[in-house]
């Protein structure tokens, strides 16, 4: 481990930070001042080439490999870090696939497994693999990136804004994670870490073929905010730019 913790300023990571909206929160953290951003990404020339570009514009960026539907890979990512930093202050989640469109009866159970293995498992995958590290940060913070179509509420509402967007797999494993968001958040709630998730609203991302009405970096604003809260700020909550959004 690192024994210089205190000199190492903040350190934060980020799943899926090569391209979209998780570019763009790696781009927030790293413009504030003294915060070292880490891009974790499955491709090695694309994660290298995120971090430079965000070294040319003044960011302290480094890439990370990291695929999160293997767990040895998180856990690899996580020794790296304890032996380069010894502790990790922000962890954000945002590495996500959405490979379905079909109606739930025409929704296989291997589309199911595969959404999940990213948008679920790998969440708890890399969760616990920095819980450690994120223990040693005088004030921890872990943001899940959501969707507003993972709230039942809003799902179950003939007037609401998502009753025709009935994607079984990556619906489901969105509800599944606010869950997780929840259950990480009781957890820990003794400690200085908070646990939130965030949506980040219809953006134009390769996950949609970019036909979302909102830019990545207007989709990073509220992981920017939840990652960077106050002492006294919520925890296990789930959030947008206008306030809670409904379970």
């Amino acid at each position: 481990m690192n024994a210089n913790t205190e000199d190492t300023g903040t350190i934060a990571f980020v799943s899926g930070a090569n391209k979209g909206i998780g570019y763009e929160i790696a781009r927030g953290l790293g413009a504030q001042p003294g915060t070292t951003v880490l891009i974790g990404a499955r491709d090695e020339q694309r994660g290298r080439a995120a971090a430079d570009t965000l070294a040319a514009e003044g960011v302290t960026a480094r890439w990370v490999r990291l695929d999160v539907t293997d767990s040895g890979s998180a856990e690899a990512a996580a020794k790296w870090i304890d032996e380069e930093y010894g502790r990790l202050d922000i962890l954000v989640n945002n590495a996500g696939i959405a490979i379905s469109r079909d109606a739930p009866s025409a929704t296989s159970p291997e589309v199911m497994r595969r959404t999940y293995e990213t948008n679920v498992f790998g969440v708890v995958s890399l969760t616990n693999a920095m819980l450690p590290l994120l223990r040693r940060a005088p004030a921890g913070r872990v943001v899940n990136i959501s969707s507003g179509l993972g709230s039942v509420a809003l799902a179950s509402d003939p007037q609401g804004p998502w009753w025709e967007t009935n994607l079984l797999s990556y619906n489901s494993s969105k509800a599944a994670l606010n869950m997780i968001t929840v259950s990480y958040a009781k957890e820990l709630r003794e400690s200085a870490i908070k646990v939130n998730a965030a949506d980040p609203g219809y953006c134009g991302t390769d996950l949609n073929q970019h036909q979302g009405v909102r830019t990545p970096a207007q989709g990073a604003a509220i992981a920017l905010r939840l990652a960077t809260l106050p002492g006294d700020g919520p925890t296990g909550g789930f959030f947008n730019d206008d306030g809670p959004v409904p379970w």
